[in-house]
C-alpha cells in the first residue's frame, strides 16, 4: 500500500487525503496547529463562536461534488439555509441596497436608484452565467500539464469571450451610469483580493452565482464544512497529527522521501502533497533552487483585518451579511494594491451569523466580525499595524453609529483581532496574505503556479496559490484536480486537460 503524506490540515489537504485513502493509500496528514481547517478555521470564546475566515457558502454544486467524489451526500452533513438578502450594502450617502433573489424586489430598488436599470441588471446576470458556465467548464476545472493545453487558438478566442482582458469596472460601466451600481456589482472581486480596477470582467460570475446559485449558510457555522469534511477522511482511515510543524521536506534526486518534523522525527512518504501556504513550502520546506524569489515577485492578494466581537446585546437590525462602501470607491482600493496600507475611507465588510443561527452566541448576546481588505506585509517599509488597526476600529465604529449602533462600543465583552502579521504567523502566509497569489491574467491556468512540483515529481501542491486559485469552492476544486493528478500519475485515471471532460471518480 503506497503511503501519502499531507502537509496541513487545510480543506484542500483534509479533501486530497479523503479522497487518496478511499482509493486505497495509507495517508497521513500532519498539521502544525492544534485542530483542522488552516484558514477556514473557528473561534470559540464565552459561548460566542466566530467562522474566523470564510463566511459565505457559495457555489453550492463544488461543494457537492466534494462530497460525491468520497461517496457521501452534502445533504447528509450540512445543513444548510439560504440567505436572503444575500447582503445589506450601506452607502456613505445613507441610502441602502438589498441584494435579492426576489426579482420585484430588486426591480423596485434598482429603478429607484437608476431608472430603467433593471433591465441592464438582468443582461448583466446573463453576462455573469456565460462566464461562470465558460470558466467553470474550460478553465477552473481543468488541470494544465502542458503548454499547449492553454497556450492555443481556442483558448485565445475563449479569453474574448469572457471579457479577460477588460477591467470589471470598466465593463460595469457598460450597464450602469449610478456609481452606487457600479460598487454593488464590483465589490465581490475582493473575494478573490483584487480590486474592481484591476480584476478581469469575468469574474461577473461572482454576482451571479450569488443572486442565481444563492449564499448560503450551514448550520453550526462554516467550520462545519472543515468538521464535515475531516470525518468522512477519519472513516477512510486518514491520520491527522496535530501540533506537528514539518522542519523540511527531504529529498533524494529527484524525489521527495518524506518529512522531516520539527521535533526531529521523519516520516517516510512515497507521496508528498503540500497543503500549506505554496510560497512558503518553497521557502522554507524545499532546497533553494531560486524559486521563493521568483515567486515572491509575483503580485500578492491583499490581506485583512478582522475584528471579532463577543457582544452582551443583540442587534436584529444587522443582516448576517452587510457591506459598508466607501464613498470614493477608487480611493478604498487604490491605498490597498499601491500603496499596500488602509484607505483613508475603507470599505468593510460585517458578519452577524446569529441572524441565522441563534446558537452562535449566548442568550441575549451578538456575535460580530469585521473584515477591512488592507494592503499585505510590505518587509521593504514594514507597516504600523498597531496604528493602522487602532484607525480601522475607529472607522468602524463611527461608521455603525451613523445606522443607529450608536451603543455598540459599549457592549463589547471582548475583543479578538488580527493583523497580516497574525495570518502570517498563525498559517504560514507569505506577506500575511489571506489570498495567495493574485488572479491577473498572467497568474491564470497555466501561468498559475503547478499542482506538480517541477523537479521532485512526487511532490504535488493543493490550495489558493496553484491552480485553479483561491477561494473556499475553489480550492475543493484545487483538491480534486490534484488528486486526479496523483492517480493518473499512479496510472488510476486517465489524463484530464482542457481538451477532454474532467475524469469521473
Amino acid at each position: 500500500m503506497a503511503s501519502v503524506a499531507v502537509i496541513g490540515a487545510g480543506v484542500g489537504g483534509i479533501a486530497v487525503a479523503a479522497r487518496l485513502a478511499r482509493h486505497g493509500y495509507q495517508v497521513s496528514v500532519v498539521e502544525k496547529n492544534g485542530r483542522a481547517g488552516g484558514r477556514c478555521d473557528r473561534l470559540i470564546k464565552d459561548g460566542h463562536q466566530f467562522d474566523t475566515g470564510s463566511t459565505l457558502f457559495l457555489m453550492p454544486e463544488l461543494y457537492a461534488q466534494t462530497f460525491t467524489d468520497l461517496g457521501e451526500r452534502l445533504e447528509d452533513h450540512l445543513d444548510l439555509r439560504r440567505v436572503d438578502p444575500t447582503y445589506r450594502l450601506h452607502f456613505k450617502d445613507g441610502s441602502t441596497l438589498a441584494l435579492t433573489s426576489d426579482l420585484q424586489a430588486m426591480q423596485a430598488q434598482l429603478e429607484a436608484i437608476e431608472p430603467g436599470s433593471f433591465g441592464a441588471y438582468l443582461s448583466y446576470l446573463s453576462e455573469g452565467y456565460r462566464h461562470y458556465k465558460l470558466s467553470l467548464t474550460h478553465l477552473v476545472k481543468r488541470n494544465f500539464c502542458s503548454p499547449p493545453e492553454f497556450f492555443n487558438l481556442k483558448n485565445l478566442l475563449l479569453l474574448f469571450r469572457l471579457k479577460a482582458l477588460v477591467k470589471h469596472y470598466h465593463r460595469i460601466g457598460s450597464y450602469f451610469d449610478d456609481p452606487r451600481l457600479k460598487a454593488a456589482f464590483t465589490f465581490q472581486n475582493m473575494y478573490m483580493g483584487l480590486s474592481p480596477y484591476q480584476a478581469p470582467a469575468t469574474y461577473s460570475f461572482l454576482q451571479y452565482t450569488e443572486l442565481a446559485d444563492g449564499v448560503w449558510f450551514p448550520t453550526g457555522g462554516m467550520y462545519r464544512v472543515t468538521e464535515a469534511l475531516k470525518g468522512i477522511a477519519e472513516r477512510w482511515g486518514v491520520r491527522f497529527l496535530y501540533n506537528t510543524p514539518v522542519h523540511r521536506i527531504n529529498v533524494d534526486g529527484r524525489r521527495a522521501t518524506g518529512v522531516t518534523l520539527a521535533d526531529g522525527r521523519q516520516i517516510e512518504a512515497d507521496i508528498l502533497v503540500a497543503n500549506a501556504d505554496l510560497i512558503y513550502v518553497y521557502r522554507y520546506l524545499l532546497p533553494d533552487d531560486g524559486a521563493p524569489e521568483r515567486l515572491e515577485r509575483r503580485k500578492h492578494g491583499c490581506s485583512a483585518l478582522m475584528f471579532y466581537w463577543g457582544l452582551d446585546k443583540r442587534y436584529p437590525q444587522l443582516g448576517p451579511h452587510n457591506l459598508f462602501l466607501a464613498g470614493d470607491y477608487r480611493q478604498s482600493f487604490d491605498p490597498i494594491f499601491e500603496d499596500l496600507t488602509l484607505p483613508t475611507d475603507p470599505s468593510f465588510y460585517l458578519h452577524a451569523p446569529v441572524n441565522i443561527d441563534r446558537s452562535l452566541a449566548p442568550e441575549g448576546g451578538d456575535t460580530l466580525m469585521v473584515a477591512i481588505p488592507v494592503g499585505h506585509i510590505n518587509e521593504a517599509a514594514p507597516q504600523e499595524w498597531a496604528a493602522i488597526q487602532s484607525r480601522a476600529r475607529r472607522v468602524v465604529l463611527e461608521r455603525l453609529a451613523k445606522i443607529g449602533l450608536t451603543d455598540l462600543e459599549q457592549h463589547i465583552k471582548f475583543e479578538v483581532a488580527y493583523t497580516p502579521r497574525d495570518w502570517r504567523s498563525r498559517y504560514n502566509l507569505t506577506k500575511g496574505s489571506c489570498h495567495g497569489l493574485g488572479h491577473n491574467l498572467k497568474q491564470m491556468g497555466y501561468l498559475r503556479p503547478h499542482n506538480r512540483h517541477e523537479r521532485y515529481r512526487n511532490l504535488y501542491f493543493v490550495g489558493a496559490s496553484t491552480h485553479p486559485g483561491t477561494g473556499l469552492p475553489t480550492v475543493l476544486v484545487s483538491a480534486r484536480l490534484t488528486s486526479q493528478r496523483i492517480l493518473h500519475d499512479a496510472g488510476v485515471l486517465r489524463p484530464v486537460s482542457i481538451m477532454t471532460p474532467a475524469a469521473t471518480w
